[in-house]
Protein backbone atom coordinates (compact mmCIF):
# COMPACT_ATOMS: atom_id res chain seq x y z
CA UNK A 1 0.00 0.00 0.00
CA UNK A 2 1.29 3.41 -0.93
CA UNK A 3 1.03 6.06 1.75
CA UNK A 4 0.92 9.72 0.70
CA UNK A 5 3.57 11.73 2.46
CA UNK A 6 2.58 15.22 3.48
CA UNK A 7 5.25 17.88 3.23
CA UNK A 8 5.28 20.96 5.39
CA UNK A 9 5.31 23.10 2.21
CA UNK A 10 1.84 21.75 1.39
CA UNK A 11 0.46 23.79 4.27
CA UNK A 12 2.54 26.92 3.73
CA UNK A 13 0.12 29.85 3.69
CA UNK A 14 -0.08 32.06 0.64
CA UNK A 15 1.85 35.30 0.99
CA UNK A 16 -0.84 37.24 -0.85
CA UNK A 17 -4.51 36.97 -1.83
CA UNK A 18 -4.97 33.69 -3.67
CA UNK A 19 -6.59 35.22 -6.75
CA UNK A 20 -3.65 37.65 -7.05
CA UNK A 21 -0.88 35.09 -6.53
CA UNK A 22 -0.56 34.50 -10.27
CA UNK A 23 0.83 38.01 -10.69
CA UNK A 24 4.08 36.92 -9.02
CA UNK A 25 4.45 40.22 -7.21
CA UNK A 26 3.16 41.97 -4.15
CA UNK A 27 -0.37 43.21 -4.88
CA UNK A 28 -1.14 46.90 -4.83
CA UNK A 29 -3.50 48.48 -2.35
CA UNK A 30 -6.03 48.87 -5.16
CA UNK A 31 -5.87 45.17 -6.04
CA UNK A 32 -6.22 44.05 -2.42
CA UNK A 33 -9.25 46.15 -1.49
CA UNK A 34 -11.03 46.32 -4.87
CA UNK A 35 -10.85 43.05 -6.80
CA UNK A 36 -13.03 39.93 -6.66
CA UNK A 37 -15.06 41.09 -3.68
CA UNK A 38 -18.59 40.27 -4.84
CA UNK A 39 -20.07 37.07 -3.48
CA UNK A 40 -23.55 37.52 -5.00
CA UNK A 41 -22.65 36.54 -8.56
CA UNK A 42 -24.00 32.98 -8.61
CA UNK A 43 -26.01 32.42 -11.78
CA UNK A 44 -28.80 30.48 -10.07
CA UNK A 45 -29.21 32.22 -6.70
CA UNK A 46 -27.20 35.45 -6.48
CA UNK A 47 -28.15 36.13 -2.86
CA UNK A 48 -27.96 32.52 -1.66
CA UNK A 49 -31.69 32.50 -0.99
CA UNK A 50 -32.87 30.32 -3.83
CA UNK A 51 -33.67 31.17 -7.46
CA UNK A 52 -37.36 31.82 -6.75
CA UNK A 53 -36.65 34.73 -4.41
CA UNK A 54 -37.62 38.02 -6.14
CA UNK A 55 -34.28 39.67 -5.33
CA UNK A 56 -32.38 36.80 -6.92
CA UNK A 57 -34.66 36.90 -9.96
CA UNK A 58 -33.98 40.64 -10.35
CA UNK A 59 -30.22 40.15 -10.31
CA UNK A 60 -30.38 37.17 -12.65
CA UNK A 61 -32.47 39.12 -15.16
CA UNK A 62 -30.87 42.54 -15.04
CA UNK A 63 -27.26 41.73 -14.19
CA UNK A 64 -26.36 38.10 -14.88
CA UNK A 65 -28.42 37.90 -18.08
CA UNK A 66 -27.61 41.35 -19.40
CA UNK A 67 -27.04 41.26 -23.17
CA UNK A 68 -23.71 43.06 -22.70
CA UNK A 69 -21.33 40.17 -22.09
CA UNK A 70 -17.72 39.67 -21.05
CA UNK A 71 -15.90 36.53 -20.09
CA UNK A 72 -14.27 38.23 -17.08
CA UNK A 73 -15.87 41.36 -15.67
CA UNK A 74 -13.56 41.01 -12.66
CA UNK A 75 -10.67 41.81 -14.97
CA UNK A 76 -11.76 45.45 -15.34
CA UNK A 77 -9.53 48.02 -13.64
CA UNK A 78 -10.27 51.65 -12.83
CA UNK A 79 -7.64 53.70 -14.71
CA UNK A 80 -7.26 55.95 -11.64
CA UNK A 81 -7.18 52.92 -9.26
CA UNK A 82 -9.10 54.82 -6.62
CA UNK A 83 -9.86 53.22 -3.28
CA UNK A 84 -11.88 54.63 -0.39
CA UNK A 85 -8.78 56.04 1.29
CA UNK A 86 -7.40 57.83 -1.77
CA UNK A 87 -10.85 59.00 -2.88
CA UNK A 88 -11.31 60.74 0.47
CA UNK A 89 -7.86 62.29 0.28
CA UNK A 90 -8.56 63.71 -3.17
CA UNK A 91 -12.03 64.93 -2.30
CA UNK A 92 -10.86 66.50 0.94
CA UNK A 93 -8.65 68.71 -1.18
CA UNK A 94 -11.52 69.35 -3.58
CA UNK A 95 -13.85 70.32 -0.77
CA UNK A 96 -11.26 72.64 0.74
CA UNK A 97 -10.89 74.33 -2.63
CA UNK A 98 -14.66 74.80 -3.01
CA UNK A 99 -14.96 76.05 0.58
CA UNK A 100 -12.28 78.63 -0.16
CA UNK A 101 -14.10 79.77 -3.31
CA UNK A 102 -17.36 80.23 -1.41
CA UNK A 103 -15.71 82.01 1.50
CA UNK A 104 -13.69 84.34 -0.72
CA UNK A 105 -16.64 85.35 -2.90
CA UNK A 106 -18.92 85.77 0.09
CA UNK A 107 -16.37 88.04 1.74
CA UNK A 108 -16.18 90.13 -1.43
CA UNK A 109 -20.01 90.48 -1.55
CA UNK A 110 -20.06 88.67 -4.87
CA UNK A 111 -23.80 88.00 -4.89
CA UNK A 112 -24.68 91.63 -4.21
CA UNK A 113 -22.90 92.61 -7.41
CA UNK A 114 -24.89 90.32 -9.71
CA UNK A 115 -27.40 91.93 -12.04
CA UNK A 116 -31.08 91.25 -11.57
CA UNK A 117 -31.23 89.72 -15.05
CA UNK A 118 -28.51 87.22 -14.18
CA UNK A 119 -30.01 86.41 -10.80
CA UNK A 120 -33.20 85.52 -12.64
CA UNK A 121 -31.15 83.21 -14.87
CA UNK A 122 -29.66 81.52 -11.80
CA UNK A 123 -33.15 80.89 -10.45
CA UNK A 124 -34.23 79.43 -13.77
CA UNK A 125 -31.15 77.51 -14.94
CA UNK A 126 -28.90 76.79 -11.96
CA UNK A 127 -30.62 76.14 -8.64
CA UNK A 128 -33.25 73.72 -10.07
CA UNK A 129 -30.27 71.65 -11.24
CA UNK A 130 -30.08 69.94 -7.83
CA UNK A 131 -32.95 67.70 -8.97
CA UNK A 132 -31.06 66.70 -12.10
CA UNK A 133 -27.87 65.97 -10.15
CA UNK A 134 -29.89 63.89 -7.70
CA UNK A 135 -31.26 61.72 -10.49
CA UNK A 136 -27.68 61.05 -11.62
CA UNK A 137 -26.80 60.10 -8.03
CA UNK A 138 -29.76 57.70 -7.80
CA UNK A 139 -28.84 56.06 -11.08
CA UNK A 140 -25.20 55.64 -10.06
CA UNK A 141 -26.29 54.12 -6.74
CA UNK A 142 -28.51 51.60 -8.54
CA UNK A 143 -25.64 50.68 -10.84
CA UNK A 144 -23.33 50.19 -7.86
CA UNK A 145 -25.81 47.62 -6.55
CA UNK A 146 -26.18 45.85 -9.92
CA UNK A 147 -22.52 45.88 -11.05
CA UNK A 148 -21.11 42.54 -12.19
CA UNK A 149 -17.74 43.06 -10.46
CA UNK A 150 -16.42 44.89 -7.42
CA UNK A 151 -14.01 47.05 -9.45
CA UNK A 152 -16.96 48.36 -11.49
CA UNK A 153 -19.10 48.71 -8.36
CA UNK A 154 -16.49 50.91 -6.66
CA UNK A 155 -16.45 53.32 -9.60
CA UNK A 156 -20.20 53.78 -9.38
CA UNK A 157 -20.02 54.27 -5.60
CA UNK A 158 -17.52 57.10 -6.03
CA UNK A 159 -19.62 58.61 -8.82
CA UNK A 160 -22.67 58.54 -6.57
CA UNK A 161 -20.67 60.26 -3.83
CA UNK A 162 -19.54 62.95 -6.26
CA UNK A 163 -23.12 63.73 -7.20
CA UNK A 164 -24.30 63.99 -3.60
CA UNK A 165 -21.51 66.46 -2.87
CA UNK A 166 -22.60 68.70 -5.71
CA UNK A 167 -26.29 68.44 -4.80
CA UNK A 168 -25.31 69.81 -1.40
CA UNK A 169 -23.25 72.59 -2.98
CA UNK A 170 -26.13 73.70 -5.19
CA UNK A 171 -28.39 73.69 -2.12
CA UNK A 172 -25.85 75.81 -0.26
CA UNK A 173 -25.65 78.33 -3.08
CA UNK A 174 -29.45 78.41 -3.20
CA UNK A 175 -29.52 79.45 0.45
CA UNK A 176 -26.84 82.09 -0.12
CA UNK A 177 -28.69 83.57 -3.08
CA UNK A 178 -31.98 83.56 -1.14
CA UNK A 179 -30.42 85.58 1.66
CA UNK A 180 -29.18 88.23 -0.78
CA UNK A 181 -31.94 88.24 -3.41
CA UNK A 182 -35.25 87.65 -1.68
CA UNK A 183 -37.59 88.26 -4.62
CA UNK A 184 -36.58 85.43 -6.97
CA UNK A 185 -38.05 82.41 -5.23
CA UNK A 186 -34.76 80.78 -4.28
CA UNK A 187 -35.46 77.74 -2.13
CA UNK A 188 -39.16 77.59 -3.03
CA UNK A 189 -39.52 77.53 -6.82
CA UNK A 190 -36.93 74.94 -7.87
CA UNK A 191 -39.23 71.94 -7.86
CA UNK A 192 -41.84 73.73 -9.96
CA UNK A 193 -39.15 74.77 -12.44
CA UNK A 194 -37.82 71.20 -12.65
CA UNK A 195 -41.28 69.77 -13.22
CA UNK A 196 -42.74 72.38 -15.60
CA UNK A 197 -40.16 74.76 -17.11
CA UNK A 198 -39.54 73.89 -20.79
CA UNK A 199 -35.77 74.22 -20.38
CA UNK A 200 -35.69 71.26 -17.96
CA UNK A 201 -38.21 68.88 -19.48
CA UNK A 202 -35.76 67.24 -21.86
CA UNK A 203 -33.40 66.38 -19.04
CA UNK A 204 -36.28 65.29 -16.81
CA UNK A 205 -37.57 62.86 -19.43
CA UNK A 206 -34.06 61.60 -20.17
CA UNK A 207 -33.30 60.86 -16.53
CA UNK A 208 -36.70 59.47 -15.60
CA UNK A 209 -36.36 56.99 -18.45
CA UNK A 210 -32.76 56.24 -17.51
CA UNK A 211 -33.77 55.41 -13.95
CA UNK A 212 -36.11 52.66 -15.17
CA UNK A 213 -33.73 51.11 -17.70
CA UNK A 214 -33.26 48.23 -15.29
CA UNK A 215 -30.60 46.28 -17.19
CA UNK A 216 -27.32 47.35 -15.61
CA UNK A 217 -25.41 47.68 -18.88
CA UNK A 218 -28.09 49.65 -20.69
CA UNK A 219 -28.45 52.02 -17.74
CA UNK A 220 -24.66 52.43 -17.65
CA UNK A 221 -24.62 53.39 -21.33
CA UNK A 222 -27.64 55.66 -20.95
CA UNK A 223 -26.23 57.40 -17.87
CA UNK A 224 -22.47 57.60 -18.23
CA UNK A 225 -22.00 57.53 -21.99
CA UNK A 226 -25.05 59.54 -23.10
CA UNK A 227 -26.82 61.48 -20.32
CA UNK A 228 -23.91 62.59 -18.17
CA UNK A 229 -21.83 63.96 -21.08
CA UNK A 230 -24.92 65.91 -22.13
CA UNK A 231 -25.43 67.23 -18.61
CA UNK A 232 -21.77 68.24 -18.38
CA UNK A 233 -21.93 70.01 -21.73
CA UNK A 234 -25.03 71.98 -20.77
CA UNK A 235 -24.85 72.60 -17.01
CA UNK A 236 -21.11 72.75 -16.56
CA UNK A 237 -19.43 73.95 -19.74
CA UNK A 238 -22.17 76.06 -21.35
CA UNK A 239 -23.55 77.46 -18.10
CA UNK A 240 -20.00 78.17 -16.92
CA UNK A 241 -19.22 80.18 -20.05
CA UNK A 242 -22.47 82.16 -19.82
CA UNK A 243 -21.88 82.80 -16.12
CA UNK A 244 -18.41 84.15 -16.85
CA UNK A 245 -19.83 86.50 -19.46
CA UNK A 246 -22.30 87.79 -16.87
CA UNK A 247 -19.69 88.47 -14.20
CA UNK A 248 -20.50 85.38 -12.11
CA UNK A 249 -16.96 84.15 -11.59
CA UNK A 250 -18.04 82.03 -8.62
CA UNK A 251 -20.40 79.85 -10.64
CA UNK A 252 -17.84 79.55 -13.43
CA UNK A 253 -15.22 78.33 -10.95
CA UNK A 254 -17.65 75.96 -9.26
CA UNK A 255 -18.49 74.42 -12.63
CA UNK A 256 -14.81 73.93 -13.36
CA UNK A 257 -14.32 72.24 -10.00
CA UNK A 258 -17.24 69.92 -10.67
CA UNK A 259 -15.79 69.01 -14.05
CA UNK A 260 -12.79 67.47 -12.27
CA UNK A 261 -15.12 64.83 -10.84
CA UNK A 262 -16.88 64.41 -14.17
CA UNK A 263 -13.63 63.93 -16.07
CA UNK A 264 -12.68 61.11 -13.70
CA UNK A 265 -16.03 59.45 -14.39
CA UNK A 266 -15.42 59.87 -18.12
CA UNK A 267 -12.05 58.10 -17.85
CA UNK A 268 -13.31 54.95 -16.19
CA UNK A 269 -16.60 54.85 -18.15
CA UNK A 270 -14.83 54.97 -21.50
CA UNK A 271 -12.31 52.41 -20.27
CA UNK A 272 -15.15 50.09 -19.26
CA UNK A 273 -16.71 50.50 -22.69
CA UNK A 274 -13.39 49.64 -24.36
CA UNK A 275 -13.03 46.65 -22.05
CA UNK A 276 -16.43 45.38 -23.19
CA UNK A 277 -15.58 45.96 -26.85
CA UNK A 278 -12.23 44.18 -26.45
CA UNK A 279 -13.92 41.00 -25.21
CA UNK A 280 -12.48 38.05 -27.12
CA UNK A 281 -15.84 36.27 -27.17
CA UNK A 282 -18.38 39.10 -27.27
CA UNK A 283 -16.65 42.22 -28.63
CA UNK A 284 -18.51 42.32 -31.96
CA UNK A 285 -21.96 41.76 -30.52
CA UNK A 286 -21.22 44.24 -27.73
CA UNK A 287 -20.38 46.91 -30.30
CA UNK A 288 -23.67 46.38 -32.13
CA UNK A 289 -25.56 46.42 -28.85
CA UNK A 290 -23.98 49.66 -27.61
CA UNK A 291 -24.62 51.26 -31.00
CA UNK A 292 -28.30 50.34 -30.70
CA UNK A 293 -28.40 51.87 -27.23
CA UNK A 294 -26.74 55.03 -28.49
CA UNK A 295 -29.42 55.24 -31.18
CA UNK A 296 -32.12 54.83 -28.53
CA UNK A 297 -30.82 57.29 -25.93
CA UNK A 298 -28.95 59.93 -27.91
CA UNK A 299 -32.06 61.66 -29.34
CA UNK A 300 -33.36 62.25 -25.80
CA UNK A 301 -30.02 63.67 -24.67
CA UNK A 302 -29.63 65.86 -27.74
CA UNK A 303 -33.16 67.25 -27.34
CA UNK A 304 -32.44 67.98 -23.66
CA UNK A 305 -29.25 69.87 -24.49
CA UNK A 306 -30.97 71.83 -27.24
CA UNK A 307 -33.87 72.87 -25.00
CA UNK A 308 -31.68 73.87 -22.06
CA UNK A 309 -28.94 75.69 -23.98
CA UNK A 310 -31.43 77.34 -26.33
CA UNK A 311 -33.35 78.77 -23.38
CA UNK A 312 -30.25 79.73 -21.40
CA UNK A 313 -28.57 81.64 -24.20
CA UNK A 314 -30.70 82.05 -27.35
CA UNK A 315 -27.72 83.55 -29.20
CA UNK A 316 -25.69 80.42 -28.52
CA UNK A 317 -25.46 77.75 -31.21
CA UNK A 318 -26.94 74.86 -29.23
CA UNK A 319 -26.69 72.76 -32.36
CA UNK A 320 -22.91 72.93 -32.16
CA UNK A 321 -22.98 71.50 -28.65
CA UNK A 322 -25.22 68.67 -29.86
CA UNK A 323 -22.94 67.93 -32.81
CA UNK A 324 -19.90 67.75 -30.56
CA UNK A 325 -21.66 65.24 -28.34
CA UNK A 326 -22.69 63.15 -31.34
CA UNK A 327 -19.14 63.17 -32.68
CA UNK A 328 -17.77 62.04 -29.34
CA UNK A 329 -20.25 59.15 -29.12
CA UNK A 330 -19.29 58.07 -32.62
CA UNK A 331 -15.59 58.14 -31.68
CA UNK A 332 -16.20 55.82 -28.73
CA UNK A 333 -17.13 52.99 -31.07
CA UNK A 334 -14.36 53.57 -33.62
CA UNK A 335 -11.67 50.87 -33.91
CA UNK A 336 -9.00 53.42 -33.03
CA UNK A 337 -10.73 54.23 -29.75
CA UNK A 338 -10.97 50.57 -28.79
CA UNK A 339 -7.31 50.00 -29.61
CA UNK A 340 -6.10 52.96 -27.55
Amino acid sequence: MTVAVEHKDDFKPLRTWSHLAKNRRRPTEYEIVSTNLLWSTDDDAPWAMGPAVPLSQWYIKYRNNSPLRHEDWDGFRDPDQLVYRTYNMIQDGQESHVDALLEDHSGNEHDEGLTAEWVGKLAAFYTPGKYLLHTVQMSAAYLAALSPSSTIENCFIFESGDQLRWVSRVAYRTAELRSTHTDFGFGSQERAAWETAPAWQGFRELMERTLVAWDWAEQFVALNLVAKPAIDAALLRTLSAVAQDNGDTLLALLCRAQLIDSERTVRWSERLLRYALESAEHGGSNRDLVQSWFSKWAPLADAAVGAYCGALAPALDAGEVVRELAGHRESLLSPASVAS
